[in-house]
């Protein structure tokens, strides 16, 4: 009888996990399509929530969070989208610059560099560059043309997930402080351990991501300035590269300015080159000099090499989510790996 007993809990126990287990499965396809914008919410929650808590004294919970939603929308989300439309159209008119430029020989040193750079591979034929540019932006004008209508459903499917972000938003700053209490007690840790983890990993993020997307922002809006005022064409998608290569160790936004500059100055315009440099140089660089020091003041943080690549990696894993989802698993690894061997800090990832 014990023995039946004992049998029929192991089972009722199997049963039990093996139903938690499909629920959790069957949740999982349920939110699978919307994890990309509930991230994004949550990226955008996180780093304003400050905000919320000082207004939220005054307002009202409610009130607050539909206030601090709209506030993101408009800060946040519009120009964002403003800034993406103006990187595409002006990345097209930047490649048919470029185009124009070498056909019209205002380059040839760069297509007598691609022809002997064709030349050292056999096999290949030693065309010029003006010709593989044209050949290149015919296949991708094709490309374009075939998939008009996959194009227009991932727009509709772009602005829906856009909702669902907004959406979220606001029920995150309304819910966020029981969501977090929630998995404060989920998490298999001691209590100190527990708030010591999300404690350093809160720290890492703030340093690590915070400051790198801040000094990303602030290179490629002072470097977008600075290509407009020395009338380079196109100011907004080289401005937004310079955002993005900022994550680069070392050289980082100089991969761009500093071939910016030097054409300028091969065009004639040697004043503008030059003063594009030294702005680049002086003003833009100040902003790691500044910023980033300013921003992780008593914090640890982890390497610039470190987040470079967990900026790539994550990219290539989530998309553009992995700019601010990469780092950001980075550095809670770091701080759980701390939890269990305090000796490799996360001051020294």
């Amino acid at each position: 009888m014990a023995t039946e007993t004992g049998t029929q809990k192991r089972l009722g126990a199997a049963l039990f996990y093996g139903i938690v287990i499909l629920l959790v499965y069957l949740a999982y396809l349920i939110f699978a399509p919307f994890l990309g914008p509930l991230a994004w919410a949550v990226v955008l929650v996180v780093v304003s929530y400050p905000v919320y808590e000082r207004l939220t004294r005054r307002w009202g919970t409610t009130s607050t969070a539909l206030a601090c939603t709209v506030g993101v929308t408009l800060i946040v989300i519009i120009p964002t989208l403003l800034v993406m439309i103006a990187f595409v159209r002006q990345g097209v008119y930047a490649a048919q610059s470029i185009e124009l430029q070498v056909s019209s020989g205002h380059w040839t040193w760069v297509n007598d560099l691609w022809i002997k750079i064709q030349s050292r591979f056999s096999g290949t034929s030693a065309e010029d560059l003006t010709t593989t540019l044209r050949r290149y932006g015919e296949q991708a004008a094709g490309y374009v043309a075939a998939r008009l209508g996959t194009i227009l459903e991932h727009t509709a499917t772009f602005f829906f997930h856009l909702g669902v972000t907004i959406l979220a938003i606001f029920y995150l700053f309304r819910d966020g402080h029981s969501v977090v209490f929630r998995l404060r007690e989920v998490l298999p840790f001691e209590p100190s351990d527990r708030d010591r983890m999300l404690g350093n990993a809160q720290s890492l993020i703030f340093a690590s991501v915070t400051s790198s997307l801040v000094a990303a922002v602030a290179h490629g809006v002072l470097g977008g300035l600075a290509f407009a005022l020395a009338g380079v064409k196109a100011p907004i998608f080289w401005g937004v590269m310079m955002g993005f290569f900022s994550f680069v160790p070392l050289v980082g936004s100089a991969l761009i300015w500093v071939p910016v500059s030097i054409s300028l100055i091969a065009e004639g315009h040697m004043g503008r080159g030059i003063l594009l440099a030294l702005f680049c140089a002086v003003i833009v660089g100040m902003v790691d000099s500044l910023i980033r020091p300013w921003l992780i003041s008593g914090r640890a943080q982890m390497s610039g090499l470190v987040v470079f690549i967990s900026v790539l990696g994550g990219i290539s894993v989530f998309g553009l989510l992995g700019v601010v989802l990469g780092p950001i698993i980075v550095a809670t690894a770091a701080s759980l790996l701390d939890l269990y061997a305090p000796s490799a800090g996360a001051g020294n990832t």
